[in-house]
């Protein structure tokens, strides 16, 4: 039986995904986002990295059936069902530093980036060695004249899901983000599942 896991409202968790295993991220409560990053369990200098991605791939709108590539351009993960179709790939991790610029007046947090490198310490990993996140359920829709982006409440509802195959041996770091405009401002958990097919 498949154990599922859940992380807590903002906080983080890391993990070892095999090659071929299947990582299942769901929202449980809905508009809530998680951010993702990957590295290769073999050499944790290759980690996920959004401009090679969105260069092979084509898009910066990633779905079924595309691949998040590596910084040594090596596919990592590919997206085999998603019931969402709307997640964010441009926006880093938020941190202490984004609370003090969006958020004055409000309670700072370490944020995705203080969760994530807490997380990957025990894989040698460092705040210099987290890249931008692939941000999960995240909502960002891009002015097609101006580039202006914003950030608006994800478009997941509750028990909507995401599935990525591993293709190679996979260090992941994954969150229940804690920014504000990111889930609609609320915080809520994630839950994850591990598999193979």
């Amino acid at each position: 039986m498949t154990e599922m896991m859940e992380i807590p409202p903002r906080s983080g968790t890391a993990f070892v995904l095999p090659a071929g295993a299947v990582l299942t991220v769901i929202d449980p409560c809905g508009q809530q986002v998680s951010d993702l990053v990957a590295f290769a369990q073999n050499d944790m200098r290759e980690a996920i990295s959004n401009g090679r991605t969105f260069d092979y791939e084509e898009t910066i709108f990633l779905t079924t059936g595309n691949r998040l590539w590596s910084n040594k351009s090596q596919p990592m993960l590919e997206i085999i069902e998603d019931m969402v179709g709307r997640h964010d790939f441009l926006l880093t991790p938020c941190s202490e530093a984004t609370f003090r610029h969006f958020y004055p007046g409000k309670p700072l947090h370490r944020g995705c980036m203080g969760n994530l490198v807490e997380a990957l310490a025990p894989h040698g990993i460092v705040s210099d060695d987290v890249p931008t996140a692939f941000n999960i359920f995240m909502n960002v829709p891009v002015d097609g004249e101006t580039g202006r982006l914003r950030v608006l409440p994800p478009l997941s509802k509750p028990n909507d899901s995401i599935r990525f195959r591993a293709i190679m041996d996979l260090v992941i770091g994954m969150t229940a983000c804690s920014a504000y405009d990111s889930n609609g401002g609320s915080f809520k958990p994630i839950q994850y599942a591990i598999t193979r097919d």
